[in-house]
């Protein structure tokens, strides 16, 4: 893994192309590179923008007239000063591919507009809280699981983070470590959250796509919980199309609703990811 870091008022070179005025221009803070395919980034927060944890916003790069831009979730919680983004890296991606060799100092452009399902208002009440993530899918329940609302409304927090290989997990494994040590919530996420992870591929002690676990319970027996029960169970769903179709006919199965923020109810999931 390696990591880098820089000064917020470090000098950025120029901008090839004039930035439009609805958009941010930020300074990259920090990379970290995790694996070939994964790698999370930070950057300054344009002190005017405000967003529930859980949010989406476009980003892109200043290197052409019309920039690319993609939906990125906001793994940072809505009080940190800076916005924290975890990606893939698509060698032929029309913005991943440069994205991924950003450094420290560099700019991001930020359309300031966020928005987003996967947010706590979307949900009724209940007792506990499913966040079920493959892959990058974890990144708004990064920010979720560091939110203090999220464990003020739930007395269990569930996250679970599914990916091919172990190697793909040291984001959401660092991210669950480092939540119950967090000065603000520290001490909530100890007694509330936990963490379960899998893979699909790589020999680990929990295999499995997250679908079959639920259904064949292992998910639950595992944990030491009770099944899913609509009642007084909310789940949220972030990753592969393919996991989030699976899950929420799953779900609906079992008696739960989609929701929205217009309509809350005990099920969300991202439609701007899924297609």
């Amino acid at each position: 893994m390696q990591d880098a870091a820089v000064t917020k008022d470090a000098t950025a070179s120029a901008l090839p192309f004039p930035i439009p005025a609805n958009v941010h221009a930020e300074r990259v803070v920090s990379v970290t590179h995790y694996t070939d395919r994964l790698f999370s980034f930070r950057i300054t927060r344009p002190q005017s923008l405000r967003f529930r944890s859980g949010e989406f916003v476009m980003i892109g790069l200043p290197n052409a007239e019309k920039p690319v831009y993609r939906a990125y979730s906001v793994a940072s919680p809505a009080w940190d000063d800076e916005l924290e983004f975890y990606s893939i890296k698509v060698q032929d991606g029309p913005l991943t591919q440069h994205l991924q060799k950003i450094q420290p100092g560099d700019i991001v452009l930020l359309r300031p507009k966020p928005t987003g399902t996967l947010v706590l208002d979307a949900l009724t009440p209940g007792k506990r809280v499913f966040m079920i993530a493959t892959g990058t899918g974890i990144a708004p329940f990064a920010s979720l699981i560091r939110e203090p609302e999220t464990y003020d409304k739930f007395e269990q927090v569930i996250l679970t983070n599914t990916c091919r290989d172990a190697a793909d997990l040291q984001y959401g494994n660092e991210l669950a470590a480092m939540a119950s040590e967090d000065p603000l919530i520290g001490e909530m996420a100890g007694g509330k959250l936990v963490y379960y992870a899998t893979t699909t591929r790589e020999e680990t002690p929990n295999m499995g796509r997250i679908t079959t676990l639920i259904e064949n319970g292992k998910l639950f027996s595992d944990l030491g919980i009770r099944p899913l029960d609509p009642a007084t169970d909310r789940v949220m769903l972030c990753g592969s199309m393919a996991m989030i179709k699976d899950v929420a006919a799953l779900l609906e199965a079992r008696g739960f609703t989609e929701g929205s923020n217009s309509a809350p109810a005990e099920f969300v999931l991202e439609r701007a990811f899924v297609g």
